[in-house]
């Protein structure tokens, strides 16, 4: 990973655009739905610019660029057809350690622009690194029809209810639980179907309900070849709700990446096929209620005595056995 993600608030802070053409006003249309407050330099601008600057909703400043207009900036744009342009306020913008956008050009640039799902308050930002802005925009156009609308109902009702979800679910676990429960069950259902006010009914009655403990997990999981795009959707499912994840040395780092970051990761398993007393300590762990996934290259690690169910045995009836099989 090149570039480190990031998302920025910009809500009332000064964000310069240098630019007056179509390119310059998209832009500044985008950084005023953040709430920054905006200025645009150019020697001439389009009609739209000078129409936000009627409604006082941006400045303009007239004439070529100079380093003054960088003052008040947090944040700079550089959006104009001219690369000399481009270059001297990249120059400029530097000298005073602030962030610079050169508008399709990357390698002037000190942070890129993503293209965006947004779903507000959830957003899904994607990027190239400026390598391939179109794959972007294609992959964008890809999660568009994959992401309901309603998902950002469900955001803003979780961010509403954070607090009373803390109280009712001290314990991460069952916290976590809750959330898988609300992303999929019925409360996202009645979104999806426009009734927001019997979702909000739903979310509460939930939280009214005793809290079950949730089973631990001890997952066997195989990574097959340890390329991302091989793991399999019930192995990359392990991987997010792992609260450890013991593996064998070759199991990748792209691999491992991909798990919560929260999940404390433990290169123990030392073989392909682990002690019996390894087993022992890592039912124990899930018999507390975590979720343990024990993982390797290829099908995975080899299970006590080839079979699932003497794992099952060795756990107990209160621990859910998996064995997510890699495809080798």
């Amino acid at each position: 990973m090149r570039l480190f993600p990031l998302f920025a608030d910009l809500a009332g802070r000064d964000v310069l655009v240098v630019g007056g053409g179509a390119v310059a006003a998209r832009k500044t249309a985008a950084l005023l739905e953040a709430g920054a407050r905006v200025t645009v330099g150019a020697p001439a601008f389009e009609r739209g610019l000078h129409d936000l600057a009627a409604q006082g909703r941006v400045q303009l400043r007239h004439g070529p660029f100079e380093p003054r207009w960088l003052d008040a900036a947090w944040l700079v744009v550089a959006a104009t057809d001219d690369r000399a342009v481009n270059a001297a306020v990249r120059d400029a913008a530097t000298a005073r350690r602030l962030w610079v956008n050169v508008v399709d050009d990357p390698e002037l640039s000190a942070f890129q622009v993503p293209a965006v799902v947004d779903r507000a308050p959830l957003v899904i930002a994607i990027s190239s690194g400026g390598a391939a802005p179109v794959l972007a925009r294609r992959v964008r156009e890809r999660l568009e029809t994959m992401f309901d609308p309603s998902l950002g109902e469900l955001a803003a009702l979780a961010g509403r209810s954070r607090e009373a979800i803390r109280a009712a679910f001290p314990d991460m676990p069952a916290r976590r639980a809750f959330y898988d429960e609300l992303w999929e069950g019925e409360v996202a259902a009645l979104l999806r179907d426009g009734r927001p006010a019997e979702a909000e009914a739903a979310l509460a009655a939930a939280l009214s309900r005793p809290v079950t403990a949730r089973p631990g997990q001890l997952v066997v999981l195989g990574t097959g070849t340890g390329q991302p795009g091989e793991l399999t959707l019930a192995g990359l499912r392990a991987l997010n709700e792992a609260d450890e994840i013991h593996h064998h040395p070759s199991v990748p780092h792209a691999i491992l990446t991909l798990a919560r970051r929260d999940a404390e990761l433990e290169s123990t398993v030392a073989a392909a096929e682990p002690t019996t007393a390894q087993w022992q300590a890592w039912a124990s762990l899930a018999a507390g209620g975590a979720c343990i996934v024990v993982a390797a290259t290829g099908a995975g690690p080899a299970l006590p005595t080839g079979d699932a169910s003497a794992l099952q045995a060795m756990v107990g009836a209160g621990v859910v056995v998996r064995v997510v099989r890699g495809v080798s």
